[in-house]
C-alpha cells in the first residue's frame, strides 16, 4: 500500500498489511513533527502534494525496493494537511525474512521518498511560516502552485548562494516588478 492521507496514520494498520508468516523481521520508520527546527519554535507542519503523482512515485519506489532487497511486503503512508507536534507525518513498514534486508529497505525508502516524491512541507512557527521544498531542505516563503493541467510546480529554487532567484515579472500597469528580495538569513524570501 502506497498512499497519502489527511487523517492520522495508524501504525497497527501498516503492521497488519506487512505481516506474513514467512517474515522474520519488520522494520518501521515513523517521521514525526518535532517542536523545533533551526532555532525556530515549530507549532505544526502543513504538507501539500499532487496525490496521483506522489502515490505513483511511492509505488515506483516500492518496486525498486523489491528489486534491491529480499522483502516480503512494504507499506508507505504520508500525511497531507496539518500535522501537529508529536504526530506522524510518514510511516514506512517493511517485512522481510531477515532483519538486514528489512532495515536497509526501510532506510532506502525514507531517503528516496524525501528526495523524489512531490510532497511540500510548510513549517508553521512562532512568528511566521516557511515552505520547505520537496522535503529536501530548500526554504521558501511562497507555496507550491497548482498548474491548470493539475500538476504542482515547486517555488523557485535557491541559487548556489542560497538565494532564491526569480526573474522580474510584468505588472498589470505595463511596468516590471522586481523579484522578491531574499530574507536577512539569505534563505528563502523575506
Amino acid at each position: 500500500m502506497y498512499r497519502l492521507t489527511d487523517k492520522p496514520i495508524e501504525l497497527n494498520e501498516l503492521l497488519a498489511l506487512v505481516g506474513d508468516p514467512g517474515a522474520g523481521a519488520v522494520a518501521t520508520f515513523i517521521g514525526t513533527t518535532r517542536d523545533n527546527n533551526e532555532g525556530r519554535s515549530i507549532l505544526s507542519l502543513d504538507y501539500e502534494a499532487y496525490p496521483g503523482m506522489a502515490e505513483q512515485e511511492m509505488a515506483r519506489l516500492g518496486e525498486e525496493v523489491e528489486e534491491k532487497w529480499r522483502i516480503t511486503r512494504m507499506a508507505m503512508v504520508h500525511r497531507i494537511g496539518n500535522v501537529p507536534i508529536g504526530e506522524a507525518s510518514v510511516i514506512i513498514a517493511v517485512s522481510a525474512p531477515h532483519r538486514d534486508d528489512a532495515f536497509k529497505a526501510c532506510r532506502y525508502a525514507i531517503d528516496e521518498l524525501k528526495k523524489r516524491v512531490p510532497i511540500w512541507k510548510k513549517e508553521i512557527y512562532r512568528g511566521g511560516e516557511i515552505w520547505i521544498g520537496s522535503q529536501t531542505g530548500e526554504q521558501y516563503t511562497t507555496p507550491p502552485t497548482h498548474s491548470p493541467s493539475g500538476g504542482v510546480t515547486a517555488p523557485p529554487a535557491p541559487s548556489p548562494s542560497g538565494r532564491v532567484t526569480t526573474p522580474p515579472t510584468p505588472s498589470p500597469s505595463g511596468g516590471v516588478t522586481a523579484p522578491p528580495t531574499p530574507s536577512p538569513s539569505g534563505r528563502g524570501l523575506g
